[in-house]
């Protein structure tokens, strides 16, 4: 099937309603306040067991520590491509590699700290929450490195060959940028916690409406058809409504069965 832009912008209106409605009723039915309505973004995609999370005062914020670092290492991914001003590729060979490397050092650690559930199982090391921060930033940084040069080479009728981050200093740059925001995450300071809660959610949000467009631009046959983001206005809606449509459905199924909006407890 496909659609011109023409037809797309026919159905604007009709998202744009179906999408108000959602986010109404599910903005009714979530906890109060902005952390309230985080921890319900949180709550459908991360396990958010409080022993593996950082705190705000007295509550654990809305996504694990490893999910905050991975979200939070994807946020200054983006920024840093934002910042070049242009459509960029995927990262150099050699960068991929180091990436690939970040993927393995987040699953091991991964792996690890599920071992804890089973304690006939030795441990390799203590699991730690700023080794799940650390090696989520990492493999953030890479998600947002293969992501947005993935969107731009499907999307775009015209868009850059040079790589988002081609060389090994551009990546220390990145690395850099994000362990700061780690240690400003792991040092529990409400005052930049909080901001850096809210950002890790709308992060979360930005990556599942960019891997949702991907998907309605192949199912709709509009790949390379684009020129701006105003072409691309109605697939962004149709990807946002899907997001919502995720979230109500996995917040729905997991508060039916657990009866309550904090994490899992073991």
């Amino acid at each position: 099937m496909q659609l011109s832009t023409d037809k797309l912008y026919r159905f604007q209106p009709i998202l744009i309603a179906v999408l108000s409605g959602l986010l109404l009723g599910w903005w009714v039915f979530t906890p109060a306040g902005l952390l309230g309505k985080a921890d319900a973004i949180g709550y459908a995609v991360c396990h958010r067991i409080a022993d593996r999370s950082f705190f705000i005062g007295d509550r654990a914020l809305p996504l694990c520590s490893r999910c905050s670092g991975m979200y939070l290492g994807a946020l200054v991914g983006f920024l840093f491509q934002f910042r070049l001003g242009r459509r960029a590729g995927l990262p150099s060979r050699r960068v991929q590699a180091v990436l690939a490397v970040f993927l393995l050092a987040f699953a091991l650690d991964g792996i690890n700290s599920y071992l804890t559930f089973f304690p006939q199982i030795p441990n390799l090391y203590p699991p730690q929450n700023d080794l799940r921060l650390l090696t989520g930033i990492l493999v953030g940084i890479g998600m947002a490195a293969l992501l947005l040069p993935t969107f731009h080479q499907v999307v775009w009728k015209n868009y850059d060959d040079r790589p988002a981050v081609g060389s090994f200093r551009q990546l220390g740059i990145l690395v850099g940028a994000a362990g700061l925001v780690a240690l400003a995450l792991a040092n529990e300071n409400p005052l930049l916690i909080y901001p850096l809660a809210l950002l890790s959610v709308a992060s979360l949000v930005f990556i599942l409406t960019l891997a949702y467009a991907l998907i309605w631009i192949l199912l709709l046959k509009r790949d390379n058809t684009f020129n701006t983001w105003k072409q691309l206005q109605p697939v962004i809606l149709l990807a946002l409504l899907t997001v919502l449509v995720q979230i109500i459905i996995f917040d729905a199924g997991r508060f039916a069965l657990t009866g309550t909006w904090n994490g899992f407890s073991f």
